[in-house]
């Protein structure tokens, strides 16, 4: 809700969360650990699978019945299923697309963080910070106009200057949850600050500073040449890039109040 104000439509709202929750699991369940053990050696075989839902894999009549029997005992699979038909009651063939295509780009970047974990390397920051591009917030973000109930045009939405400010507004959210979420998560889960701190081998404070003069220096692009958009562009990109501002901002009022966030001094 603090995401989507310009909608109060519930089922609109749920369809959302229920994709969050959905691509959530993949991380929580498949590579984190957080609710399973984590196997990165196994990762990108499951991704692979769970794609096969995502872009739906059409097998010859003898071979269906198994991928359809290991998608089904998969819960994970079975939430991004079943969200993805929710959301198409209220999204167009093109937004599902849209978001699709978003969670394929994630499933790689999952893929390039087993392979740190695989090999035990640290990510220089430069490759880290490629990876918050395709490891973002984007895939909640893309349904912006499918929650307040209109289209941005394809043509709008692909032009490289559209995608530029939206994907470096999903980069610098997702930095805003690298700084939130250090204090409890494990110092072996990578985030900007502790790449920072390897590379540089200065403090975490310092390196928390950094990563803020990082989030700072992608926002004010954004909000620059957003507002440059949205004089040039169609009424309905207005409204988008500002569906974009602001979800940014419930996200960030979200991080700031979740107990999820608040540990024990």
């Amino acid at each position: 809700m603090l995401a989507h104000p310009d909608t109060d439509d519930p089922e609109r709202l749920l369809g959302a969360a229920r994709c969050a929750l959905a691509e959530w699991s993949v991380d929580d369940h498949y590579l984190d650990g957080e609710a399973e053990a984590a196997h990165p050696e196994l990762l990108g075989q499951r991704l692979a699978i769970a794609h096969s839902v995502i872009d739906q894999a059409h097998l010859p009549h003898r071979y269906a019945p198994q991928l359809e029997r290991v998608v089904t005992s998969d819960p994970v699979m079975v939430a991004l299923r079943s969200s993805l038909a929710y959301l198409g009651a209220y999204a167009t063939t093109t937004q599902v697309r849209r978001l699709r295509h978003e969670l394929a780009i994630m499933f790689v970047a999952y893929n390039q963080e087993a392979v740190w974990h695989t090999t035990g390397q640290t990510p220089p920051v430069w490759e880290f910070l490629m990876h918050r591009h395709e490891n973002s917030f984007v895939p909640c973000m893309v349904l912006t106009d499918v929650v307040g109930g209109y289209e941005l045009s394809q043509a709008e939405f692909a032009d490289p200057r559209v995608r530029r400010v939206f994907t470096m507004a999903g980069s610098a959210t997702v930095i805003v949850n690298d700084l939130y979420s250090m204090a409890k998560e494990d110092e072996t889960d990578f985030s900007v600050p502790r790449v920072i701190a390897a590379e540089e081998g200065c403090s975490l404070r310092e390196a928390v500073e950094r990563t803020v003069q990082i989030h700072d220096e992608l926002m004010h692009t954004v909000e620059a040449e957003a507002t440059a958009l949205a004089l040039t562009g169609s009424p309905t990109l207005r409204r988008f890039l500002h569906g974009v501002w602001n979800w940014l901002g419930g996200s960030r009022e979200w991080h700031a109040t979740s107990a999820r966030y608040r540990v024990p001094t």
